[in-house]
């Protein structure tokens, strides 16, 4: 049974989210699959530990070539990324590696001098992955384009939120919980294993700024476990209806 004292994962789950608009496909290798884009894991590092090289930051351990034959060459690099957390220096170090030069089918030679680079940042991206960040593409859950949609509300419902807060104190401080409930819940709507939990977030959220938010997670989450004639939901639905 796991332990709901247990703050181990609180860092993970505030990071783990991945934003629609910032995931790209992946090219150039031998499989498929989804990538975060790199530049903004730095923003999200940024907005999480501070500014880079104070609260957080990335140290090159080793990096080099190796010739693979007469035709292919590659570099690989080991980063440390490390960072502050309650008064601490973490790390966390990972590989990446590049072709550098290789001969294509076509029996063409190609050359990239680039290769360093995309090392270094390749290592970057999955010593981040290790901290939390686009954890949701890491572990696979982002295959499920369910679980994409609830990505998707989770980060227009941000952007969403009145500006004009901001201006106002005492309205910063009653949204600081509301908000932070607000992700937890979508965290819990995420790993929903009965209707009901559905039914708490939508009542809990009726009437706020997150409604909107929380009900199409509610229903992304619904289609995904077969929920889609659950009472709850459909209730709450009827009633919005009728009050409009």
């Amino acid at each position: 049974m796991t332990n709901s004292n247990n703050t181990n994962m609180d860092l993970w789950n505030s990071l783990s989210i991945t934003d629609p608009k910032k995931v790209k496909p992946i090219t150039g290798k031998s499989y498929k699959g989804s990538s975060p884009q790199p530049y903004w894991l730095v923003q999200r590092a940024t907005e999480t530990f501070g500014p880079c090289g104070q609260g957080w930051g990335i140290e090159i351990v080793q990096q080099g070539f190796q010739q693979c034959n007469a035709e292919t060459m590659m570099h690989y690099a080991t980063v440390r990324v490390w960072y502050m957390q309650d008064g601490k220096k973490c790390s966390v170090e990972h590989m990446g590696g590049t072709m550098a030069m290789y001969k294509t089918s076509t029996g063409k030679m190609i050359y990239d001098e680039d290769a360093p680079k995309k090392s270094v940042t390749d290592a970057m991206v999955k010593a981040l992955s290790f901290i939390g960040f686009a954890g949701d593409i890491f572990s696979g859950i982002w295959d499920d384009w369910k679980y994409q949609e609830m990505a998707a509300a989770h980060y227009n419902e941000q952007k969403q939120q009145p500006a004009q807060n901001q201006n106002n104190q005492n309205s910063v401080q009653q949204q600081k919980p509301l908000a932070q409930r607000y992700n937890d819940a979508l965290l819990a709507i995420k790993d929903a294993k009965k209707p009901q939990t559905l039914d708490k977030a939508i009542n809990t959220f009726k009437g706020t700024q997150y409604e909107a938010g929380i009900s199409k997670a509610c229903r992304a989450r619904a289609d995904q476990m077969g929920w889609n004639e659950a009472p709850p939901i459909n209730q709450v639905q009827q009633q919005n209806q009728m009050q409009h």
